[in-house]
């Protein structure tokens, strides 16, 4: 079946529902700051239909909330959606909120995937296996290559962590892959990930892909923690 076209209204959407999420997350828009939707309209020039909607979209993050009294209301932190890939990329995208973000996801990383590594080497599949260790290599090769902060990198690593968790045989864990990959393109597209990655974090992958696909869950547990300690002494040295 062809898929459905966009609306003409989604790209304005989009937009506007960017900029107004992004001014919260900032405190340009503080906490307790209202607004009604006539503001929006006027502010973009948009119809009070796309403003709804957009009114609508931060309502379901947490980031607002709305009366007919009132009208809109910012929300504290504390209301926020923290694991909506949108919510993360926009704490990302401020500089006041980056660091405290990058903290938050690779702590969850922490407390995720040494398990996840550990269930994987029970749950595996033969090829599973064999796409980590080559997904391994592969990152070994683009980092003896100084391109440890390209694309190409970046999306041997997005894919080596998210099968981990595809794999883990917990569904709540994957579940969890956009959100904790975010850390990973938040390295790179905030400069953070260098062009040559140190050797020990490459050779961390790769062992931890061997104890998986040998099938040992001791020596996974250990490794992934592995990595995800040099993360965080990388990140926050």
């Amino acid at each position: 079946m062809a898929a459905s076209p966009q609306s003409p209204a989604a790209p304005l959407l989009d937009g506007v529902l960017d900029q107004l999420g992004s001014d919260i997350v900032s405190r340009t828009l503080p906490e307790g700051k209202t607004f009604t939707l006539q503001d929006i309209s006027d502010r973009f020039e948009i119809s009070r239909t796309v403003a709804r909607e957009a009114m609508r979209a931060l309502e379901q993050m947490g980031l607002v909330s709305s009366s007919r009294r009132v009208g809109i209301t910012v929300l504290p932190r504390s209301s926020w959606a923290v694991f909506d890939p949108a919510v993360i990329n926009w704490r990302l995208r401020c500089p006041e909120e980056r660091r405290k973000q990058l903290q938050s996801l690779n702590e969850l990383r922490i407390a995720v995937e040494p398990t996840a590594s550990r269930n994987a080497a029970h749950s595996a599949s033969t090829e599973e296996r064999a796409e980590l260790l080559a997904l391994a290599r592969e990152l070994r090769e683009l980092g003896n290559a100084g391109q440890g902060a390209s694309e190409e990198f970046l999306a041997a690593d997005i894919r080596f962590h998210s099968l981990l968790l595809e794999i883990s045989d917990n569904e709540m864990f994957a579940a969890l892959t956009p959100s904790i990959l975010n850390v990973l393109q938040g390295r790179t597209t905030f400069g953070l990930q260098p062009d040559e990655p140190a050797p020990t974090a490459i050779e961390a992958h790769e062992e931890l892909a061997h104890a998986i696909a040998d099938g040992d869950p001791d020596a996974a547990e250990q490794h992934a923690r592995r990595i995800l300690t040099e993360v965080r002494a990388a990140l926050f040295q």
